[in-house]
């Protein structure tokens, strides 16, 4: 992508405010002249920063304000190693509302809409960043936080809710409950917002039907503000992203290079109007390219195709490098079966032993599908798994983001 003028000019703004106070980009930055930057490519040239660099930090080495300027902190949800926490300005707070209520606009939601928040609050940036939106929007709030699905649905249908805030795990159980407790014809649900983590054509479709509702894909993550930073339309076809707030690249994985428009790459982030905790080329981990040309929606931000997966999400099994994508891309094409799976991976007698766990529509024949897949499995991505099929409903469903892949080797 060629970056803009406007994007230059604010990058080089933050560049030289960064490198002449005291905090972490000081140092990260050690011997580079901001001056000397004067093109795209010199930009290019500079370090990444990656989660490691932030996890070092911690707990406030990424503040670039003083401490009467931060009105509130976040943290990202992983739940290994030491946080990242990410401090805030009241600036950061509300131009973070204000591109949350952009995805609202949007998706098509107005101050009438009355929204259903299930992702979760506190630390995590999901259920504030959902509600923060669209109180700025002018819509109905109704924060209702994860679990106790009794009471998630009872309020659907009482307060008449018409969009749903989840992750992909939790639409799926609610409307699986709504299909289990025969009470659709008491939901009021037009549209669902769902982020947080990526999810197939198969769960899509089936959330979609079983809910009434036409689907967005929310994209964020914590580091670069929470959820909210771009979003889907109505025609399907990628994220728009807001480019007057974040710069992005696409770049190579292993080489760091920037790839041309339309390669799928690892999404890097530099933040243009950040105060609290700016990141310049941050690396998300997150594959997807960006898609050229204009959307049929007329909407002028540039668009990323849907998240299809994370560098870190891949594992290695005899050799063959395997992503969840690719599961989810075969399990789609397969009648019968849901799409819903877990991938495991042992280490037994000195082999890896690979199991694929999928759950099956009622009706179809768990042993044939067992055969089809497994055969599947071998020809697309090139090594043999034990497939064994259960009942819809078994695996586990999330209210935060699911597990789908578990390396028990080590």
């Amino acid at each position: 992508m060629k970056m803009k003028e406007e994007q230059f000019r604010l990058i080089k703004e933050q560049l030289k405010k960064l490198t002449s106070i005291d905090c972490f980009y000081k140092k990260k930055l050690e011997g580079v002249d901001v001056d000397s930057i004067q093109s795209q490519e010199d930009f290019e040239k500079l370090p990444f920063t990656w989660k490691g660099d932030l996890r070092e930090a911690y707990p406030l080495g990424l503040q670039a304000v003083p401490d009467e300027e931060i009105v509130r902190i976040h943290s990202s949800s992983g739940t290994t190693g030491t946080p990242v926490i990410i401090p805030y300005t009241a600036k950061d707070v509300d131009d973070w509302a204000v591109m949350f209520k952009r995805c609202y606009e949007t998706a098509g939601l107005t101050n009438l809409d009355r929204v259903q928040i299930t992702p979760g609050y506190g630390l995590w940036t999901a259920g504030i960043g959902f509600q923060n939106g669209a109180e700025k929007l002018g819509a109905m709030v109704i924060p209702m936080g994860p679990g106790n699905t009794d009471k998630q649905l009872r309020m659907m249908m009482d307060m008449k809710s018409t969009v749903l805030c989840a992750t992909s795990s939790y639409a799926l159980l609610l409307a699986e409950e709504i299909a289990k407790r025969g009470i659709g014809d008491q939901i009021h649900l037009k549209k669902g917002i769902i982020g947080s983590e990526r999810w197939g054509e198969k769960m899509r479709k089936r959330i979609a039907d079983e809910l009434g509702v036409q689907l967005y894909d929310i994209y964020g993550l914590t580091e670069v503000y929470g959820p909210g930073i771009g979003i889907s339309c109505d025609h399907e076809c990628g994220m728009h992203m807001w480019d007057d707030f974040i710069y992005f690249e696409i770049v190579d994985p292993k080489t760091g290079k920037n790839l041309p428009d339309g390669e799928i790459g690892e999404l890097v982030i530099t933040t243009l109007k950040k105060q609290g905790a700016p990141l310049i080329r941050y690396r998300t981990h997150d594959l997807t390219r960006v898609i050229p040309g204009d959307c049929p929606c007329g909407c002028k931000y540039p668009r990323i195709d849907t998240i299809l997966g994370r560098t870190d999400d891949m594992v290695k099994v005899k050799g063959v490098n395997i992503f969840p994508s690719q599961i989810d891309e075969l399990i789609s094409g397969i009648e019968g079966a849901s799409s819903e799976y877990q991938f495991m991976i042992d280490h037994l007698n000195g082999k890896d032993i690979c199991t694929l766990f999928v759950e099956y529509q009622d009706g179809a024949n768990a042993a044939a599908l067992e055969y089809v897949i497994g055969n599947a499995f071998k020809a697309k991505i090139g090594i043999q798994v034990i497939v064994k099929m259960v009942r819809l409903g078994e695996l586990p469903r999330s209210e935060k983001k699911s597990t789908r892949v578990f390396d028990n080797r080590y």
